[in-house]
């Protein structure tokens, strides 16, 4: 069992229809992104500053498809040619978001990225943005939002500044039961923390003193320093919680918690040991929203053999999660029957990414 060769970039899709704010908040991820690289996949470029992108010589990481939907205008086949322009070493971007058409079906969407054969990708959830203000007429005129809130990772109920507190608490509780385990964040202006959708890169300092001009410069000048920034409390809208454990997790446990892990948990990241399941290699874990990944590594020499997450969502109970993870260790390993692990461990590997049959992977990924 080895570690994936090469590094891997999760793929963001960024859903909703016409008018809910998909490109603003495109716009605001561009102007926070805090030394992130980001490539963008857009139908068209609508408001996105493109005069921004192209001035800063970064107009080579963005694709445009401007004949129609993405999932209508292009195939898997073709949807990989443009991600393997995105992920060649050349671009070093951390991150790709695709904003969908206005009218494109996002599962469509999931099930093309989810199909590629490209190695270099790795899913990053389905971001489905809903307008608050007109959420009610939105849903007369386009009923299958139902359907599309059905299937996303994150709902963002975004513009929630142009409804009164009675009715956002009521549009928050229609879009939570229509999007069941799915985390619901409140936004206005499109504004969430980018650390809802993927993690600051960390540069090394000579690299930043040599790097080109990029959108957040650009966008900071144009609309002056501070413009944004924290003092919108971005984090109030979501909770992280941390989960550390120096005794292994029992495989067959820790998996019935990843299966029914709680409504509006929306990410875990972190490395789980299993102990006598596989001493050998500690096991990358990435989950968003219904998608799950391992990824076997082997333990460095002297590394400290730890288990240790760290889970976002909205509306989570933080202690209840704790407390379901405490109970997945395995606290007499020893008195375990080794076929017994052996078989507890196949819950885990059905979801490493094999090289010689992806298939499985994929398909356990959709009905995770």
């Amino acid at each position: 069992m080895t570690p994936p060769r090469t590094p891997q970039i999760p793929v963001v899709v960024l859903a909703g229809f016409l008018g809910s704010g998909k490109t603003t908040l495109l716009n605001h991820l561009l102007r926070n992104r805090a030394d992130t690289r980001i490539g963008v996949i857009v139908n068209d470029f609508g408001a996105i500053e493109i005069d921004a992108m192209t001035v800063s010589g970064q107009v080579g990481s963005t694709v445009s498809l401007g004949n129609g939907c993405l999932c209508c205008a292009v195939d898997a086949s073709e949807l990989d040619t443009f991600l393997e322009t995105l992920t060649r070493p050349s671009t070093r971007l951390d991150v790709i978001v695709i904003e969908a058409s206005g009218l494109a079906e996002p599962q469509e969407l999931v099930r093309m990225l989810l199909a590629s054969d490209n190695p270099h990708i790795l899913y990053g959830g389905l971001v489905e943005v809903v307008d608050a203000a007109e959420f009610d007429r939105t849903r007369q005129r386009h009923p299958e939002i139902d359907r599309h809130l059905a299937v996303a990772d994150l709902v963002v109920l975004n513009k929630t500044d142009r409804v009164g507190e009675a009715e956002r608490e009521r549009l928050r509780a229609t879009v939570a039961e229509l999007s069941g385990p799915a985390a619901v964040i409140s936004a206005a202006h499109g504004r969430i923390d980018p650390e809802l959708l993927f993690d600051p890169a960390l540069r090394p300092d000579h690299e930043d003193a040599v790097r080109q001009l990029t959108f957040e410069d650009l966008l900071r000048e144009e609309a002056g320093e501070g413009h944004e920034g924290h003092g919108d409390h971005l984090h109030a809208s979501y909770e992280s919680v941390d989960f550390t454990s120096d005794v292994p997790m029992d495989p067959r446990r820790f998996m019935e918690f990843l299966d029914s892990r709680p409504d509006g948990l929306y990410r875990i990241k972190g490395f789980a040991d299993f102990g006598a399941g596989d001493r050998d290699n500690t096991y990358a874990l990435h989950a968003v929203g219904r998608f799950l990944r391992f990824a076997p590594r082997p333990w460095a020499r002297g590394e400290q053999r730890l288990t240790q997450l760290v889970m976002i969502g909205a509306g989570i109970d933080a202690e209840a999660l704790l407390a379901r993870l405490t109970g997945c260790r395995a606290d007499e390993p020893e008195r375990a029957d080794a076929a017994d692990i052996e078989r507890a461990m196949w819950g885990v590997l059905r979801y490493v990414q094999q090289e010689t049959d992806p298939v499985d992977v994929r398909e356990a990924a959709m009905e995770a």
